[in-house]
């Protein structure tokens, strides 16, 4: 009886085993291919489709949302949907609706590939690098420099989006499934059909109307009725440009020359100043080197200035051509631009389309009028520039030039004290000794508004004896001052104050005390003069010993011993 009942559930179970088999058949059921479904239920996570199957098959949630197809989803809807597996794991139906949409769309993206053939899309969203595209239910890539033919702003993408494009697929990975497209291609081909179109029917020489499309540091953009061209800064103006954005501005509607159309880049460049004569080809006729001409100041810059002397013709003034005493003046302290001046012409180099301009040339140079009204022995007044440890730099009145007064120029004791009587705009009484024009120099004085003490020595010479003011007592010697000149001090070494050493000592002198010295050195030209007692006790000592003999000249000699030989002679010559 159990045997009986045993093979009766074997028959059962074959029986629905094959009827099973029979039914997925006809439901055509078959793991990697597309298949339709319905859409039984949308929940939080997944969305679940009814295959007819033995089960149901979920779907993530996020598959609707890339393509935003959730929001027209409803339960009933008909979907394809892609089947992985018939069991899974845990014996479930494996299904997607992101790669039914790319199984389906990836043929035909492939056909366009082969082809070159444009497709229409959507760009949905942005992402990494670029932005998503949706073309047939297809998610692409689209980076971002494959947007446009130029760099887009924010508010222009913005308007792109969920717009239908064209677009052209560039690169398809068949084992990752990524498709690359480019909108960039297609205005490219645009542009160049229209370029060609263009190209026919302007040449060389032409001179056309443009408009302004964009300005850049070094030149500008020009739309051509489609077609852009380059205007460079230099092939603006004859004359310097510093900045296009000074001469156009965007949408502005101007006359322009082609001057280069280069077949093989379909480039072409255009020109302003090619409209207008050149210059430099009359310059001779109109200026030459020599001429004072008046001018505009046009920019100021760290070496010079630059001043317009006509339409499209420039000339620099170097910045030591600025002023006759600042060298290195910065030229926006003295002109503006704008300013009109006169100019002297220096130079002109007609190749090199250079012209070299002076300022300070049409100015009254002051080197010229101080030698014409202050010569050298002039008296003038001047203020304390600057006060410095070996001088003061003096500000010369009604003039902008300075003199040096060197601190041994202040008075005829050559102190460096004196600097401290002296404080800054304080004016001052002084007289010019020296003008060096070529080295740009003046010497003043203060103490050559006196006499000068120093002329004492103008009538004697070396080995004169000379009466002196002991005035003050150094440890290395004394200084006296000859005659009555009170300012004039020279200095006595230590060594030159007697014949015998141990009689060289200062401190045996007292300031006002009146000594016999004799000149040593003197020259007149150089102011230099010594001074010596011990010279003149020399020399009056081989005088004595020449009029008295050896021993009338020894210290400590008694007046008879002296006068002695000289009585004794006498006495002789009245015997003989």
């Amino acid at each position: 009886m159990a045997l009986e009942t045993n093979l009766e559930n074997k028959k059962n179970l074959s029986e629905f085993e094959n009827l099973l088999n029979e039914d997925f058949k006809k439901r055509d059921l078959k793991e990697g291919k597309i298949t339709k479904a319905v859409v039984s239920e949308i929940g939080r996570k997944y969305v679940f489709v009814d295959l007819k199957a033995k089960s149901e098959g979920m779907i993530p949630i996020e598959e609707f949302k890339i393509t935003k197809e959730l929001d027209s989803l409803k339960v009933g809807s008909n979907i394809d949907v892609y089947l992985e597996r018939i069991e899974g794991f845990n014996g479930e139906l494996v299904v997607s609706r992101d790669k039914a949409r790319r199984f389906s769309s990836w043929e035909r993206m492939s056909k366009a590939f082969d082809k070159q053939e444009e497709v229409e899309g959507i760009i949905t969203n942005r992402c990494k690098g670029g932005f998503v595209v949706n073309i047939n239910s297809c998610l692409c890539f689209l980076p971002g420099s494959q947007v446009d033919i130029k760099p887009l702003k924010n508010s222009e993408i913005d308007e792109l989006m969920n717009t239908p494009l064209k677009f052209l697929c560039v690169k398809m990975d068949n084992v990752r499934g990524n498709i690359v497209v480019s909108r960039k291609s297609i205005l490219e081909k645009t542009k160049n059909k229209d370029l060609k179109n263009i190209l026919s029917k302007i040449k060389e020489g032409d001179i056309v109307q443009g408009k302004v499309k964009s300005i850049l540091d070094w030149g500008a953009f020009i739309d051509l009725a489609g077609a852009d061209s380059l205007l460079h800064c230099s092939d603006m103006s004859y004359s310097r440009v510093k900045k296009p954005s000074d001469l156009l501005s965007i949408g502005e509607k101007i006359k322009v020359k082609i001057i280069k159309i280069d077949n093989s880049t379909n480039r072409i460049s255009v020109g302003i100043k090619q409209m207008h004569p050149d210059p430099f080809e009359n310059l001779d006729k109109n200026f030459k080197v020599g001429d004072i001409v008046k001018g505009h100041v046009t920019k100021c810059v760290e070496y010079g200035a630059f001043v317009r002397l006509g339409e499209g013709l420039e000339g620099l003034v170097h910045s030591s051509e600025i002023d006759w005493t600042k060298k290195n003046i910065t030229p926006s302290k003295v002109l503006s631009p704008s300013q009109e001046i006169k100019v002297k012409i220096l130079e002109i180099e007609k190749d090199k389309r250079r012209i070299s301009l002076s300022y300070k040339a049409t100015l009254e140079n002051p080197w010229d009028k101080l030698l014409k009204e202050t010569p050298v022995g002039s008296i003038i007044s001047a203020y304390v520039k600057n006060i410095t440890d070996f001088g003061i730099f003096l500000n010369i009145e009604n003039s902008s030039l300075n003199g040096l007064l060197h601190y041994k120029d202040i008075s005829w004791e050559e102190n460096e004290e004196d600097l401290k009587k002296f404080k800054k705009n304080q004016k001052v009484k002084t007289k010019i000794v020296e003008i060096d024009g070529e080295k740009e120099k003046i010497r003043l004085s203060i103490r050559h508004l006196e006499k000068d003490p120093f002329d004492y020595f103008k009538n004697k010479k070396d080995r004169d004896v000379i009466t002196a003011k002991v005035h003050s007592v150094l440890k290395n010697g004394i200084k006296v001052s000859p005659g009555n000149e009170d300012k004039l001090q020279i200095l006595i070494k230590k060594n030159n104050l007697a014949k015998d050493p141990e009689n060289c000592r200062p401190e045996i002198f007292n300031p006002g005390n009146k000594v016999d010295c004799m000149i040593i050195d003197l020259n007149i030209e150089a102011r230099r003069v010594n001074l010596s007692i011990k010279e003149l006790e020399i020399q009056n000592e081989k005088r004595d010993i020449k009029k008295y003999g050896k021993d009338g000249s020894k210290s400590g000699a008694v007046l008879g011993d002296i006068l002695g030989k000289v009585f004794k002679t006498k006495k002789t010559t009245k015997k003989k």
